[in-house]
């Protein structure tokens, strides 16, 4: 992201907000960011960019920022409706999503929120699995999951679109797919995003190791992610607080 078009976010946000006029929860409620998903969210380290430029743009005291991701793990670990291709549901589903929410539940009891983002980096196991034709489904469903949950229907969704890994589909026959499935679902909706990572998974990995298009991102690539995934929450936070 350009430091300049972060800083341009950042003051537009900060007049709109300081605006006179505007309702009680814009001006004084503080704003949610939940991130989770699988390997590539579980690199993602908030502190490192992400949280700095979301409480420089709203106020250090009114921004809380969860994230909760394990690598490794399919979408049906987190919506709890999930059936496979053949419609087979399995006996266990949603249980990472029980852990996030384990963790969101206490953190905005009794506060009053001016918004709140969803934040997902996770596709590649379904990818692999050759789960890509129920991704759609499974992706809206979690959505769906978090509002109903939450008792609302504001949320923000910014996602992670799946890297240029394997755009030949020879490692993860679902790769393209789901990146498909990705973007089609950020673009249904005026409060949604996607984010581009093809760039961020060549240079160095934090263990000083040199990758080129892994899997997985490099040191400086998770600094750039939580750029990216606060360039456009911030910008979905912004396009919110005009239609108020």
């Amino acid at each position: 992201m350009k430091p300049l078009l972060l800083f341009a976010i950042v003051l537009t946000l900060n007049l709109a907000l300081a605006q006179p006029g505007r309702a009680g929860a814009v001006e004084t409620g503080k704003h949610l960011f939940i991130l989770s998903g699988q390997s590539n969210m579980q690199g993602h380290r908030p502190q490192e960019a992400f949280t700095p430029a979301v409480k420089e743009a709203l106020g250090k005291d009114r921004v809380i920022v969860i994230q909760d991701a394990l690598g490794g793990q399919p979408i049906q670990r987190w919506w709890k409706e999930w059936k496979s291709p053949k419609g087979e549901k399995p006996e266990k589903t949603g249980d990472l999503y029980d852990r996030l929410m384990g963790k969101v539940m206490p953190e905005i009891k009794g506060q009053n929120l001016s918004s709140v983002t969803f934040i997902w980096m996770q596709g590649e196991r379904d990818a692999r699995m050759q789960w890509g034709g129920v991704y759609e489904v499974s992706l809206t469903g979690l959505y769906d999951q978090l509002s109903k949950d939450l008792g609302r229907s504001d949320i923000n969704f910014v996602i992670g679109r799946l890297s240029d890994f394997d755009l030949k589909n020879r490692r993860y026959p679902h790769w393209t797919m789901v990146r498909k499935v990705q973007v089609k679902l950020a673009e249904s909706n005026p409060r949604f995003e996607w984010v581009n990572t093809d760039d961020l998974n060549d240079g160095v990995n934090r263990k000083g190791k040199k990758i080129q298009n892994d899997l997985h991102y490099s040191a400086e690539g998770y600094k750039t992610l939580g750029k990216r995934f606060a360039e456009s929450a911030l910008k979905l936070i912004k396009q919110q607080s005009k239609s108020r």
